[in-house]
């Protein structure tokens, strides 16, 4: 449902329902996608960015940042929104240098859950810092980061 401007602009004097397909505003879909784009190329810098300074690839660093707790290599895939397959690519080289191991998982044999080993945790702490510092997020209050993250959920689910 969406509101229409009643008088005098008023936008809660008339609500219609509204069939979204063919009713977008061509200049604003036009800009939110040249914005997105342009978001989407900050965040890649962003990460890219922390990645050369710890001397890892964005994907591990991406990696890094969601392995807070212990998790198998499938929840991980689902967190960095990429196959499987890439998640253990990415856990193999982390595992060569010596920041997760792969432990037999308490419920599951078929399992194994990827836990950060010390140095592990030293670099995931590197990793965090490094992206908090440079985050494009910081322009924004907490409320509008939970706004744009709400936005976001909406429009990608």
């Amino acid at each position: 449902m969406a509101r229409r401007p009643g008088p005098a602009g008023d936008t809660t004097a008339t609500t219609v329902d509204v069939e979204l397909d063919g009713q977008i505003d061509r200049e604003i879909d036009r800009e939110v996608c040249k914005l997105a784009h342009r978001f989407t190329q900050r965040l890649d810098a962003y990460v890219r960015r922390a990645a050369e300074e710890l001397g890892l690839t964005p994907t591990q660093v991406i990696a890094l940042r969601e392995l807070p707790d212990p998790i198998t290599a499938r929840e991980l895939a689902g967190r960095m929104a990429c196959e499987p397959s890439n998640a253990t690519f990415v856990l193999d080289r982390l595992e060569q240098q010596g920041l997760i191991e792969r432990r037999p998982h308490p419920t599951d044999r078929r399992a194994k859950r990827i836990v950060l080993t010390p140095a592990g945790e030293r670099r995931r702490a590197e990793v965090m810092e490094r992206l908090d510092a440079g985050s494009p997020l910081a322009a924004l209050s907490p409320a509008q980061q939970e706004s744009l993250r709400d936005l976001l959920r909406t429009l990608v689910t």
